[in-house]
This record gives C-alpha cells, structure tokens and sequence, in this order.
C-alpha cells in the first residue's frame, strides 16, 4: 500500500516505540506482556493506514472541477475568498465557496481540482476550530493556493487546518504546473478544503454528498449537468477510506 511520503517519519517512530515498549513487555511481565503488544501493533498499523495514498481515476471532462479532497460537503454558498491573493475585483466577486470536511476516517492528501499553473501561494495562522464550522473559513490556519487554468479565470483553493490537525503541506511552489487530479498537498488528522468556483461553474454535488478525491466532479460549466444524487457507489466505498 501506498503512504504518503510525509507520514513515513511518524510511522517510523510508531513503529520503533511499539517495539521498544512490546520488547520491554514480554520481557517484564511474560506472557501477559502480549496484552499490550496487541494495542500497540494496532496503533502502528492504524498510522499506517492513516497516510495511506491510493491512486485515483481522474475523469477526462472539460472544464471541470475535479474534488481536492475526500470527505463529506459541508457547505455550498455564496462566499469571498481569503483576502491577499492579488488578484484583481472582477476574479473575488460573485464566487461560490465549496467546502469538503475530512475526519480522521478520511484519505487526507489533496488533489488538484484542475489542470493549469499555481499563479500564488499564500499562508495564514490562525486558530484551530473545528473545520466543519463556517468561522474555519476566516480564523482557522490555512494555506491558500490560486490555480490558473490553461483557460478559464483562476480556481481558488484553500487547504484549512482543523480542531486536531496541526500540519498543512503543500508541496508545490508559485509557477508549477499541476494536472487535474494531481497530488499536491495533504492535512494532518481532522480538516477541511474550500473550493471557490469562478462564475460559470455550476456545483454538480449537494451538501451532505460523500466525495472522492481526484474523482468526484463537484462542478461543471453553468448548463452543462446539475446536482446529482448524494453519492455513487464507488464514492460511497471510497469516502470512508
């Protein structure tokens, strides 16, 4: 199975401090030193499960916007972006923000929404609230990303740090070129991702759809598709994982 590559050093240490502690248990206490070997072995095979990293089928669809993170959406309205992303009025207003709310169920790494070249990267501390509330849009950490499309006005896309993440990574830089569906980035533990769609993109899903990265559609040109049924059954399979 796959990991994501930031997750290798805390894998690492799990696994050296359950041997560490399940060797001094045999050692120690014998035979009942299995009753915590156990619980440790599961932790360790928990933390690797957690950065697991499996690949995904991106559909070939033009201007759409592909989902940048597995979860459940949270919100679809009316929104202004996070300010300081230099970019002109007409690229801010009129957009509609689309939130995708992870828990610790969750595959945390994130996928680019579409194809283009990241035009701006921009960091903000913040609190540490629960992600699935509306206020994590403005006070809690973040790490924004304006993505500019081969055409087409420019996607924004924030990863947000949630009550128990303490880690956003973004793993790309100002002038890289991301395909759709393209890892770029991952959130430690519970968090969130906001998609700000440009007018012209309709939101192809509803609040409370089970979404998939570098999968799920989450919106398409105005008049092309409309919100379709919460969740198919490989989003479904896929959301928990």
């Amino acid at each position: 199975m796959r990991v994501a590559p930031e997750g290798i050093p805390i894998i690492a240490s799990f696994v050296l401090v359950s041997a560490a502690l399940s060797t001094g248990a045999v050692w120690w206490l014998g035979g009942w030193g299995w009753l915590i070997v156990a619980p440790l072995a599961l932790v360790t095979l928990w933390s690797v499960w957690f950065f697991r990293d499996p690949d995904r089928q991106t559909p070939d669809e033009p201007g759409a916007v592909i989902c940048p993170a597995d979860g459940v959406i949270c919100f679809i309205g009316p929104a202004e972006p996070p300010p300081g992303l230099g970019l002109p009025r007409e690229h801010t207003t009129g957009l509609t923000r689309l939130s995708v709310f992870m828990n610790v169920f969750n595959v945390h790494v994130n996928r680019s929404p579409a194809g283009g070249r990241v035009e701006n990267l921009v960091y903000a501390p913040g609190t540490f609230l629960n992600a699935s509330l509306d206020k994590a849009s403005e006070h809690n950490e973040r790490m924004t990303m304006v993505l500019r499309p081969d055409d087409g006005p420019p996607l924004i896309v924030v990863q947000i740090a949630g009550l128990v993440a303490r880690r956003i990574v973004c793993r790309v830089s100002e002038g890289t070129r991301l395909r759709p569906g393209e890892r770029y980035g991952l959130i430690r533990f519970g968090s969130r991702v906001d998609v700000y769609l440009p007018p012209g993109r309709a939101a192809s899903v509803r609040v409370g759809d089970r979404v998939v990265a570098g999968e799920t559609i989450v919106a398409r040109a105005a008049g092309v598709g409309s919100a379709g049924p919460t969740g198919s059954a490989r989003e479904a399979a896929h959301a928990g994982a």
